[in-house]
């Protein structure tokens, strides 16, 4: 069991230094994740540019289904 995992985390290694990464290493600090900071920025505001759509979208379909159903008489009333 443990051999397996040992197995596994050496092998996960080895692939890891193989990859490439987005930043200089021998760049320091803040300076080495700027591309990940960026992208990340670039992610939060799509997110709430999208959420902001949705909710917008969400909120006319809403009065434009309550304008047809109390236009049909779905409004109660007796």
């Amino acid at each position: 069991m443990f051999g397996k995992v040992g197995k596994f985390v050496g092998e996960v290694r080895t692939e890891l230094h193989k990859a490439t990464w987005p930043w200089d290493p021998k760049e320091r600090g803040f300076k080495k994740y700027k591309q990940l900071s960026d992208s990340t920025v670039v992610v939060l505001i799509a997110t709430l540019l999208l959420g902001a759509y949705v909710a917008f979208t969400d909120f006319v379909m809403l009065q434009a289904i309550k304008a047809v159903t109390i236009g049909l008489g779905g409004g109660g009333g007796g």
